[in-house]
């Protein structure tokens, strides 16, 4: 147990985890070593207001675009 390699991990202080490594990963069970640790694949928790999602910006173009063809219009009706 104590000849093992630790975890690469820093702590809140700065200092190095002192926790053994999980075999075959560079960080410990806590520090995302463990099977199954890390956030799901896909997961949007992380997401909080969508404004740079590609699908957001496609849609601004779209209504800039919208908008610029209706000033044209209304500057050949007049």
């Amino acid at each position: 147990m104590l000849s093992s390699q630790r975890c690469g991990a820093r702590t809140r202080s700065g200092k190095p985890c002192r926790s053994p490594a999980v075999s075959g990963k560079k960080r410990c069970r806590m520090h995302g070593g463990a099977p199954g640790s890390g956030a799901p694949l896909g997961n949007k928790n992380a997401l909080k207001h969508g404004f740079f999602a590609r699908e957001a910006i496609a849609e601004r173009r779209q209504l800039r675009e919208l908008l610029r063809q209706t000033r044209d219009l209304l500057l050949k009706i007049e």
